[in-house]
């Protein structure tokens, strides 16, 4: 097989470009990993919260993988991949298409935002506790059943600041540093946009769409390029 480029992206950053959630983006993947299964290994292999597989850059198409299983979509997956492909085709892409349906998106002071179908994103549920240093406290293992919850608390809610930790591990991922589908579903169901402060130090905007819709933005920042020059060797690994 032909080597293959990945560029690995942390999404929902701060305002100095720190902290955010890992996300890698696979370029040609229609040509290089055509088949799902290569896919869902690659992205065990590769290790990120999520995985984005471009199949086209011209006309936005790409699958999104976590390293559990691949997802119609998924907010941080979209907004990373519409940051990137508009540096690779010299303009922001109006909309992508991925599996669950294609999603606008653009630029506003900066930031990269997308709006997404709710029936595409992940079922996350939400847990409120009594303050953000209880979010802080959280450790892992959490109770059966509880492995797709975002557990969320005011910091100030008349400014709709939120202190929030998201746990997927039926996708994979003991705990996701940025979620952006799950911090979708908090704006729609506190019906109002939203400043999350995420993880260990990412912010997640997100707002009720209209609808069925939501939206999602944030900052990026590229971390690497990488060369698999021999992908039959990374995917028997």
């Amino acid at each position: 097989m032909s080597e293959i480029e990945v560029r690995r992206l942390r999404v929902f950053t701060d305002e100095t470009g720190a902290a955010g959630g890992l996300l890698d983006v696979v370029l040609d993947a229609a040509k290089l990993l055509p088949d799902a299964r290569e896919r869902a290994v690659a992205a065990r292999r590769l290790g990120a919260a999520a995985t984005v597989f471009v199949d086209d850059v011209e006309l936005a198409e790409l699958a999104v993988y976590t390293p559990g299983r691949q997802l119609p979509t998924a907010g941080d997956a979209l907004v990373g991949a519409a940051w990137l492909l508009g540096r690779l085709v010299g303009g922001h892409p109006a909309v992508l298409r991925p599996a669950g349906g294609d999603a606008v998106s653009w630029q506003e002071n900066g930031r990269v935002w997308v709006r997404a179908a709710l029936a595409g994103l992940p079922g996350w549920t939400h847990h409120q506790v009594a303050g953000p240093a209880e979010v802080d406290a959280l450790t892992l293992p959490r109770p059966a059943g509880e492995d797709l919850r975002q557990v969320w608390a005011w910091l100030a809610e008349p400014a709709g600041l939120v202190r929030a930790r998201a746990f997927g591990e039926r996708h994979g991922v003991a705990e996701d540093e940025a979620c952006g589908s799950a911090s979708m579903r908090l704006a729609v169901e506190l019906d109002r946009r939203l400043e999350i402060r995420h993880g260990v130090g990412s912010v997640v905007l997100a707002a009720p769409g209209p609808a069925g819709f939501a939206d999602v933005g944030g900052l990026v920042v590229e971390d690497e390029r990488r060369l698999i020059d021999d992908l039959d060797e990374f995917l028997a690994r």
